[in-house]
């Protein structure tokens, strides 16, 4: 007879992963190690794209991971996307960095925030990846005040809005083909003037402006696009007129929670390489992993990445079932801008750790630890630098005072 007082059968012990989940993240993980680290390499050497990995990663149910069935998505929640992102941070995390653009800040704030014929109009291509997709935000000159600098501006004309202005640091701009563009339709009325609205690569007045060249996440496709009298039909627009703050902060909070793992997925890769070398590097007639200074490095890895992961997790899960139009405030404003800095700056450490076992191999471009290294100081900058971070935090506590 079955104790009603015993656990689940599937239950997951305290701080760690269900059957069911882990079962998910090794299958990803497995994936990503046959299927996407094959591509690093050269995505680095040559900022290249491969233009059907996203059709891959859709046939095999890793994109629209959030959206249900009905629309072509996996119907699973940000917790499982997030251990998705995990792994393929771990092979390849440009190409992380490119699913997460798609996957999370276009298709789940699309399916979020849209109406039911935007939904089953554009949702079925991106969960196929028939259709790259682009959050389009940041602004030159904007910075951390995307919404206080906003410049680009929609104005109503008959059934079209037309838009003017440009976006900068756009990842997956170059190759997009479904955007989430925020623009000002109440310029006079600030943040609370914006809107959102669906672009496609092909409407009249579009274009990407550049292809930027990065340090770091090379191959991911980064971009600055323009927009002049942009025709955008009135039924692209994404809520209601000037409503398009409440998409910007739940979205943000979605967004530095699920920059975490990708952090995790950098740092978990770090750290195996880092003790795959101490263990068949020698010197003075003995690996470097017999060395108490190597060790001390590696435990402090290890710590690193077990804490992050726990912190990570929880923050995930606090952040699962965010209400539409429920960020930007609160207790889950501190914990995912908490969770985006503590994973940013732990990895930063684990990284250097692990350029410093390696040595010399370390520092040299084609390693795939010094890819890794190159990779750490977006990931302090994106979604709100870390400062920006640590002032979300702040004046939360204050706020409760």
């Amino acid at each position: 007879m079955t104790d009603p007082s015993a656990p689940p059968l599937n239950a997951a012990p305290p701080f760690d992963l269900s059957p069911d989940l882990q079962a998910t993240l090794d299958g990803a993980d497995e994936y990503a190690r046959l299927e996407l680290y094959p591509l690093a390499a050269r995505m680095d050497a040559e900022e290249w794209w491969p233009a059907e990995a996203f059709a891959k990663l859709g046939q095999n149910g890793y994109l629209g991971t959030t959206v249900p069935q009905a629309y072509g998505g996996a119907g699973a929640d940000l917790f499982t996307s997030g251990l998705v992102l995990q792994a393929i941070s771990r092979w390849n995390h440009a190409l992380g960095l490119a699913w997460v653009a798609h996957d999370n800040l276009c298709v789940n704030n699309i399916y979020r925030n849209a109406n039911e014929e935007q939904r089953r109009r554009y949702l079925p291509g991106l969960c196929s990846g028939r259709h790259v997709g682009a959050l389009g935000l940041t602004e030159p000159g904007a910075g951390s005040d995307a919404l206080g600098s906003m410049r680009t501006t929609a104005r109503r004309q008959g059934d079209h809005y037309l838009l003017n202005g440009s976006k900068l640091y756009i990842t997956n701009g170059p190759v997009a083909d479904v955007l989430l563009v925020y623009a000002k339709t109440a310029p006079e009325r600030g943040p609370q003037g914006i809107s959102a609205f669906i672009v496609e690569r092909g409407f009249e007045g579009f274009r990407v402006a550049q292809k930027l060249t990065k340090m770091g996440f090379r191959g991911s496709q980064t971009a600055e696009l323009a927009f002049t009298d942009c025709k955008v039909p009135a039924a692209n627009l994404v809520g209601v007129e000037n409503g398009g703050v409440a998409v910007v902060m739940s979205g943000l909070d979605l967004e530095r929670a699920m920059i975490a793992p990708l952090c995790l997925g950098i740092a978990e890769r770090a750290l195996e390489l880092a003790l795959d070398y101490a263990r068949t590097r020698e010197q003075f007639g003995k690996k470097i992993a017999q060395f108490q200074m190597v060790q001390s490095r590696l435990a402090d890895m290890y710590v690193a990445v077990e804490t992050m992961r726990t912190f990570t997790y929880r923050v995930l899960a606090a952040a699962n079932h965010l209400e539409v139009g429920g960020g930007g405030r609160g207790r889950i404003h501190a914990l995912t801008a908490a969770s985006v800095l503590y994973a940013a700056d732990t990895m930063n450490r684990v990284l250097s750790d692990a350029v410093q076992i390696h040595g010399g191999s370390g520092y040299i471009w084609e390693t795939e630890v010094n890819r890794l290294y190159r990779a750490i100081k977006l990931l302090e900058i994106g979604a709100g630098t870390s400062e920006v971070r640590k002032l979300i935090i702040s004046g939360e506590l204050i706020g409760r005072l």
